[in-house]
């Protein structure tokens, strides 16, 4: 996965957990596509104190998803439902008992 994905992708899930700060610095540079530069001269800091608070956010944001693993769930769970919809669409009998043993699993992993 591309880094600024994967980044946007954390920072969806984690974001919150941030500082204020941390959350500002990398929605400009992430989202917005600010430079390092414009960053600093926003806030009146340095552009290694910029560079520090993304390093810093970054890490931040791969310790959580190492702990907590939503991201991977998500995906995982996004690829599951894609595979049922698919079955679905093809419509025969056995793919339609493989498509609702699927989303069956996907409820009983949600509710607990």
């Amino acid at each position: 996965m591309e880094k600024l994905t994967e980044i946007n992708l954390l920072y969806d899930f984690y974001g919150q957990l941030l500082t204020e700060r941390q959350r500002k610095f990398i929605e400009l540079h992430y989202c917005h596509d600010l430079s390092l530069g414009e960053i600093s001269e926003q806030f009146g800091v340095s552009r290694q104190s910029v560079f520090d608070t993304l390093k810093r956010s970054e890490q931040a944001l791969y310790r959580f998803e190492e702990k907590l693993g939503l991201v991977g769930k998500s995906l995982a769970q996004r690829e599951q439902l894609a595979r049922a919809v698919a079955l679905l669409e093809d419509g025969s009998g056995p793919d339609i008992v493989n498509a609702k043993k699927i989303l069956f699993q996907l409820i009983k992993a949600e509710e607990s």
